[in-house]
């Protein structure tokens, strides 16, 4: 089940760290890197964040989150993560999809860092294509992709 999650509660936005931290902990092995931003977001960071939150809910527990800003039928992902518990069982996708359906959107971007391979491969599945490679001043070259519809 997929639900917007109220995250500015301490409660709920303690969750999507836990998710957070769990994810992007991999994530930054994957990249090769020990200073991965967003491992240096706090609970009160994401309370206080102005975005969405959508979460994948299996029994209790959240599974994944997804954290978007949408404005005027544009779309941005700004995160997109999975327990590692809940690796390899569609989560992400599932979150992926319903982002892209539940808002009219003309246009949607995502960008993620250019050797996450699984991530630029779920982002093709979902039909977006890469248009920008760069890297900034954290020293992790990344890609941003984006659909039209």
């Amino acid at each position: 089940m997929i639900v917007l999650l109220e995250h500015n509660t301490v409660n709920i936005a303690a969750e999507i760290y836990e998710v957070f931290q769990a994810s992007y902990q991999i994530e930054a092995q994957l990249i090769g890197t020990e200073s991965f931003p967003p491992l240096q977001r706090t609970v009160s960071d994401i309370a206080q964040s102005q975005t969405m939150f959508y979460g994948a809910k299996i029994d209790s527990t959240l599974a994944g989150v997804i954290e978007i800003e949408y404005s005027n039928k544009q779309l941005s992902i700004n995160s997109l993560t999975v327990s590692p518990d809940f690796f390899r069982r569609g989560i992400a996708g599932k979150l992926m999809r319903y982002v892209l359906t539940a808002f009219e959107i003309e246009h949607a971007v995502v960008e993620t860092a250019s050797v996450n391979m699984p991530a630029i491969e779920l982002y093709k599945k979902q039909g977006f294509v890469q248009f920008k490679c760069w890297t900034p001043s954290h020293g992790i070259q990344k890609v941003a992709l984006q659909r039209r519809f």
